[in-house]
């Protein structure tokens, strides 16, 4: 049975990828001064730097959860011409999206009782759902009906590696990921936390390095340690308005193992909105998280 595959403009995928691989994307919002303003549903169409400089003269942004109603009516694009859905969400350990597009896969099924409408938690963010929605839609592409697709997808998910790092630590501490002594003095001695997406697709910090050299190096010494056979995958780079140093970890990335594919795109504003200018963030499928 044929099925479309969908995803967030949080999967920060670019315009010739969703084209060449049939993927639909739906928009996440933010809020700045009271205006909800709609997410570039691709990178390609965000002005990251116009964004990325907001976030450091201090505006306040804010994400906007993505509503049931603005989510069903994308799923019925393809129900009402009698085809199943995938969805794949960011990670449900980080916004409310996921529990929302439930909702609305549980009211649309009384009115598409012949239709499957699968929602798959990426566990992820950014271009770490991208690479999982990618995978979907390569596997569509092999022939893969939507069960054994979801099984193996689940597979990958198991795998997925989602390092970074970041230039400002305020912007975590208003996340309340750090205190806010312990971002003063790392901003003070130039701390640069290490994090990574856990098991449970949060957002955790397992290291802390001084300087953004090292930080950097240290991304690129998980992908030597973690990748698996990276030569045939992909392999993705986001940066918050930092291209310089997303190409200098290209290059670590290629020195170590150049992948099959290697992305580079500006990090999205939904989650960007959390990691700030200066975010640094190398997405690969290793052995574990």
């Amino acid at each position: 049975m044929a099925f479309q595959i969908f995803t967030d403009s949080a999967a920060n995928i670019p315009a010739a990828k969703l084209e060449e691989l049939g993927i639909n994307v739906i928009e996440c919002s933010y809020e700045v001064g009271g205006q909800i303003i709609k997410c570039p549903t691709v990178p390609d169409n965000f002005d990251g730097k116009a964004f990325y400089d907001m976030l450091r003269a201090k505006t306040e942004v804010h994400t906007s959860m993505t509503n049931t109603h603005d989510i069903a009516a994308k799923f019925e694009t393809a129900l009402s011409v009698g085809e199943d859905v995938l969805y794949i969400s960011i990670s449900s350990g980080i916004s409310g999206t996921y529990n929302a597009a439930r909702l609305a896969a549980e009211e649309l099924r009384d009115k598409y009782p012949e239709r499957r409408i699968e929602v798959f938690d990426s566990m992820g963010a950014g271009l770490g759902i991208g690479l999982l929605t990618m995978r979907a839609a390569d596997y569509r592409a092999e022939g893969l009906e939507l069960t054994p697709l979801i099984e193996r997808l689940a597979g990958d998910r198991s795998g997925l590696c989602e390092y970074f790092t970041v230039d400002d630590l305020m912007h975590l501490r208003r996340g309340g990921r750090l205190s806010g002594i312990a971002a003063m003095m790392g901003t003070v001695l130039n701390i640069k936390p290490l994090l990574r997406g856990d098991e449970e697709g949060k957002i955790v910090v397992f290291s802390k390095l001084r300087g953004r050299k090292k930080a950097i190096e240290a991304i690129a010494k998980e992908y030597a340690e973690k990748a698996v056979d990276p030569q045939n995958q992909r392999v993705a780079i986001s940066h918050g308005d930092c291209l310089e140093d997303a190409q200098l970890l290209a290059k670590l990335v290629n020195d170590i193992a150049k992948p099959k594919e290697l992305i580079i795109a500006v990090h999205e504003p939904y989650t960007g909105v959390h990691v700030g200018p200066g975010m640094l963030s190398l997405f690969f499928l290793g052995a574990g998280r």
